[in-house]
Parts: structure tokens; C-alpha cells; sequence
């Protein structure tokens, strides 16, 4: 019981600071907007199925760099330090990925709204769709939070976060295009079910391996 308010009270810290600098959302927001309209500039509204989707999730996989990325990096040495004394390193790492993954699924659907409205839907299975929206995001968040307190460690941390991402993001990005491209061309969900659990469990395997790993990074 002590822990999960533990990990409530440094997820409540980390929405504070967010409401107090704003500057970092609406950054991201911004960010999102130019990518749509500068994929809208180009393509214009006649955007194929395959097309719509490989351009979809490069626009989650730019944002989430940008939002999620940077969550231990951002962090100052003595900031770590408060932290080493106040929780437990599961805790705060549980309370970052909680963080980052609202943060996610709510820019997947910020993105799909937009990229919807300029470029079409071709989406005709909308269930599927959102599955994997809110998987991916899972996914990225807890990748990239992993990856960001790794690389928070090294004095190179830009390069390693580009080394580290690519093998991780690799797999979940195959599995969410293909649940993607079977979702405009099926409407039954059945036939996504298989990618589906293979995100869940990948998704689990993730945050299991960060609350794992994460308390020998944190000793150091």
C-alpha cells in the first residue's frame, strides 16, 4: 500500500510540473501540429491506405522521441539525489512510465484526430486500431523511459539513446504496422488478435524488465 502511494505521489509531482511549464506540452503539441501539416503539404488528402498508416506512426514515433525520450535526462543531479531518499527506484520509475504513457495515448489520439482530418481515415477496423494506439503507446513509453534512464548515465547520452532505441523499437513498430495494414483491410477483429497479444506481451516484458533493471542502474 506504501508503494503505490509512493508511485501516486511522484506521478502527482510529475503533473504538476508539467501544469507548471507548460512550455513542455504545448511544445510537443506544436511539434505534432507541423509534422501533420508539413505530411499534408506534401501528400494532400488523397493518401493511400499503407501510405496513412507508415506515415501515422512516423508521426508517433517523432513525437514520442520528443515527449517521452527525454524523462530522465531532463533530470538534474541533485533532483536524482531527493529521489534516491524519498522512494523506492521501482517506484519511481513506475511513476515516470505511468506518466509518459497517459502522455502517449494521449498524443496517438491527438495525432490520429489530425492526421485523420487531412489525410482521410482509411481505418474500416476502428477497434484494432485502437488497440494497437494504445499498445504502441504503452510500448514507447516504457522503451523510451528505460532507454532515457540508461543513457542518463553516460556522458554520450544522445548517441546511446539512438543505439539503444533501435533494436527495442524495431519489433513493437514491424507488429503495430501490420496490425495497421490488416486494419484497413478487415473489419474482424479476430485477425489482429494473434499481433494484439504478441504487443501485450511484449508491453509486459518491458515494464517487468525496467522494474527489474532499474534498481541496479539507480545505485549507481
Amino acid at each position: 500500500m506504501q508503494f503505490w502511494a509512493t508511485v501516486g505521489a511522484m506521478l502527482r509531482k510529475d503533473l504538476l510540473m508539467e501544469w507548471r511549464q507548460r512550455y513542455a506540452i504545448s511544445g510537443i503539441m506544436l511539434y505534432l501540429l507541423c509534422i501533420v501539416f508539413i505530411l499534408f503539404m506534401t501528400f494532400g488528402q488523397d493518401v493511400q491506405g499503407p501510405v496513412w498508416v507508415v506515415l501515422y506512426w512516423i508521426i508517433m514515433l517523432f513525437t514520442a522521441v520528443n515527449a517521452v525520450a527525454k524523462s530522465f535526462l531532463q533530470e538534474g543531479q541533485g533532483r536524482m539525489l531527493y529521489y534516491y531518499t524519498l522512494a523506492s527506484p521501482q517506484a519511481i520509475i513506475l511513476a515516470k512510465m505511468f506518466y509518459n504513457m497517459g502522455m502517449m495515448v494521449l498524443m496517438a489520439i491527438l495525432a490520429a484526430i489530425l492526421h485523420g482530418i487531412t489525410s482521410g481515415y482509411p481505418i474500416v477496423n476502428t477497434p484494432s486500431f485502437l488497440l494497437a494506439m494504445l499498445l504502441g503507446g504503452i510500448a514507447f513509453a516504457a522503451s523510451f523511459s528505460m532507454i532515457s534512464a540508461i543513457a542518463s548515465k553516460a556522458s554520450n547520452s544522445g548517441t546511446l539513446m539512438a543505439i539503444l532505441s533501435f533494436p527495442m523499437l524495431i519489433p513493437i513498430l514491424i507488429i503495430l504496422i501490420r496490425i495497421s495494414l490488416n486494419a484497413i483491410q478487415s473489419d474482424d477483429l479476430r485477425v489482429n488478435l494473434q499481433d494484439l497479444v504478441y504487443l501485450t506481451a511484449l508491453d509486459v516484458m518491458i515494464v517487468g524488465l525496467a522494474l527489474v533493471l532499474f534498481p541496479y542502474l539507480w545505485r549507481d
